[in-house]
């Protein structure tokens, strides 16, 4: 009996989309309309995939005017996908080809440590972008970051200083809008470098410091 309330878990994280819902949502609530447009499904789609999570017990949610927004049930969720992100990482050889293939060796970008950034933000030669959109910015985000989501960064460019590097960060190893960025910023002789880690890393490696 207990490991059938156990597999409930196990059944509602079978889709890869569902998964990505989750990963969404572990960065701010957001509308099915939002996670629809994100994850590229239907709303109907999305709304199958969120009635699967919300009856496992990991999201819940709240009317907003016109508007149904979700959340995680508990930061005990973005915990668990934390794990399974590291748990994936370390068994999984096809996940550590896509991780080194894709992410490091096409863009062939140079990246930055959580103890490497702390230091170089508190001497206060770089620049920390958060190019995640708003709300996520709003929701959680690195002490000291500036918020210039990744589709306003081009237009925002001149407002950047150019006596200091700049680090760009957004979801985490797996989301490409700090890859986009960081090519985006060398193109216009900006030196950047590209953060992997999410703001659940730092807070954890906040944590560990402490």
């Amino acid at each position: 009996m207990l490991y059938q309330e156990f597999a409930r878990i196990g059944k509602s994280l079978s889709s890869p989309k569902r998964l990505e819902i989750l990963d969404l949502l572990s960065q701010s609530p957001k509308s099915v309309e939002g996670l629809a447009k994100n994850t590229g499904m239907n709303v109907a789609n999305v709304s199958q995939h969120l009635q699967t999570l919300y009856n496992a017990r990991l999201v819940n949610y709240k009317k907003q005017g016109n508007f149904v927004i979700y959340e995680l049930a508990d930061s005990a969720v973005s915990e668990f996908m934390s794990a399974l992100h590291s748990l994936s990482e370390k068994q999984l050889v096809q996940v550590q080809h896509i991780k080194k293939e894709f992410l490091n060796n096409h863009f062939k970008m140079e990246g930055l440590s959580l103890s490497a950034l702390k230091k170089r933000m508190e001497n206060g030669d770089v620049l920390l972008l958060d190019v995640r959109p708003k709300e996520e910015y709003e929701e959680a985000h690195i002490p000291g970051a500036v918020s210039i989501p990744i589709e306003e960064l081009e237009e925002k460019l001149s407002s950047l200083p150019s006596n200091c590097d700049v680090v760009a960060y957004c979801r985490g190893p797996y989301c490409l809008m700090s890859v986009e960025a960081v090519e985006l910023l060398k193109t216009k002789g900006i030196n950047a470098f590209r953060l992997e880690k999410s703001v659940q890393d730092w807070q954890e490696f906040v944590k560990q410091e402490d």
